[in-house]
């Protein structure tokens, strides 16, 4: 039991569709849609895990068409002082982010350990930064070394700039439920 009611005949337990954890009609009350769970109808859940399942409701709604669609970056490997001009994007099944240039890489999302978006352009009084890049270090396919890349959106493709941007966000916010989702 995950909250503090005595059940009993009239208080009854209730199930979050979510964690599977018992909590009392009050402490689970919320139905918020559940895909990922093949959940078709709203159901009920805890209000700890409709917060995330909200956040994930947004995420699939909006940022997941944007990350399968790709955007233009270059990328460095490591240290190397070479970058290639690649497309990036999320795979259809959503576990690899394929980069296509001239060498096809994929990279399992699962193997992804940090991301870090990179921003320039702070403005005084706390404005906004625009992304310029993400730093990400993940583990390759069937190895435990912990591997860098960069990826930077280029000063050429004006047109690409704002897809590439919003790609950024996109994966910004794909990581932080990624590691929500990993610390329950």
């Amino acid at each position: 039991m995950h909250c503090d009611a005595k059940f009993d005949f009239i208080t009854r337990k209730h199930h979050c569709r979510r964690c599977g954890k018992c909590f009392c009609d009050k402490c689970c009350s919320k139905k918020v849609p559940l895909p990922r769970m093949c959940f078709v109808d709203p159901v009920r859940q805890c209000a700890e895990c409709s917060v995330i399942s909200q956040k994930e409701m947004e995420f699939y709604d909006r940022q997941l068409k944007v990350l399968m669609n790709g955007a233009t970056f270059y990328i460095t490997q490591g240290s190397s002082e070479k970058s290639e001009n690649v497309v990036c994007r999320l795979s259809n099944n959503h576990r690899y982010l394929f980069l296509d240039g001239e060498d096809h890489y994929e990279i399992e999302v699962a193997r992804i350990s940090t991301v870090q978006i990179l921003t320039e352009g702070f403005t005084p009084g706390g404005g906004n930064s625009r992304a310029t890049g993400m730093l990400i270090q993940y583990k390759p396919q069937g190895s435990d070394e912990l591997l860098q890349m960069k990826f930077t959106t280029s000063e050429d493709f004006n047109s690409n700039k704002k897809m590439s941007a919003s790609w950024l966000a996109a994966m910004h916010k794909a990581a932080k439920l990624l590691y929500e989702s990993r610390d329950q």
